[in-house]
């Protein structure tokens, strides 16, 4: 698998590292939570940062861009909203960069907030290496971002015509450290689904013992995720009380806003 290192800023906030492999030196950084000393960083992960992603505008995501651009004045920041801090690298739906021997395919998935980006990475010089996605605020582990700047059709859009469509082995990293409590209200929608209830264990247990939950996979997501389970739980169709996969997902989201 691609290399990432998950570091954890604010209380859950998630920022990552990533290379091709853990000897590599060329690395780019996932969603600059703080304003913080990043070659101090550097020279502790024994890193060169060549680039900056960053899924979407909100501060807990990109409160360092400013002052990582201060730092390294030369480094692109890339986004897809205009409101990320220090933008200067825009991207489009599909657009594909490549960045520390590494490909990056840009996913616009808007809802969240309407310039949100996720980022689906591959090793150019092995497709047998499993993937990686990350999804900010749009996927979380068992769950999904609020719908702040958008609509139900367009989440599920996001997680279920261009998220669910990754290769199952994909390893998703999202921007929360959420993971417990989304599945206590996959449980509470789709009670006799064993793997959720396996899945809450396991978190419970990493998060006791101060570990943490991701990556998840695609496949897992598929399994557990009740908001890209609407159609095929007829548990989760009976609590929404619906069988329509947009009305069922506004309404999902709204239960688990008052869970």
């Amino acid at each position: 698998m691609v290399y990432v290192k998950s570091l954890l800023r604010r209380t859950d906030n998630f920022m990552y590292i990533v290379k091709k492999n853990a000897a590599a030196r060329k690395a780019f950084l996932v969603d600059l939570v703080n304003e913080e000393n990043y070659q101090d960083l550097a020279d502790k992960e024994n890193i060169d940062i060549t680039a900056v992603l960053t899924t979407h505008h909100h501060y807990d995501h990109c409160g360092g861009n400013e002052g990582f651009r201060r730092q390294f004045p030369s480094v692109p920041i890339y986004g897809g909203d205009e409101r990320v801090p220090a933008l200067n690298q825009p991207v489009k739906h599909n657009q594909v960069v490549e960045l520390a021997d590494l490909k990056i395919r840009c996913l616009s998935t808007p809802c969240h907030t309407s310039g949100h980006v996720c980022y689906f990475i591959t090793d150019p010089s092995n497709e047998s290496e499993v993937p990686v996605v990350f999804t900010g605020d749009t996927l979380f582990i068992a769950g999904c971002g609020r719908f702040f700047e958008g609509t139900a059709p367009q989440m599920d859009t996001a997680l279920n015509r261009i998220l669910k469509t990754l290769p199952d082995d994909t390893s998703v990293f999202p921007g929360h450290e959420y993971t417990v409590a989304n599945l206590k209200f996959a449980a509470y929608v789709e009670p006799r689904n064993p793997d959720v209830a396996a899945k809450l264990q396991w978190a419970t247990e990493q998060r006791e013992n101060g570990a943490f939950t991701v990556p998840s996979t695609i496949f897992e997501e598929k399994a557990t995720n009740p908001f890209m389970r609407v159609i095929e739980s007829e548990e989760i169709q009976e609590k929404v009380d619906t069988n329509d996969p947009i009305e069922g997902m506004a309404r999902l989201r709204e239960l688990k806003n008052n869970f």
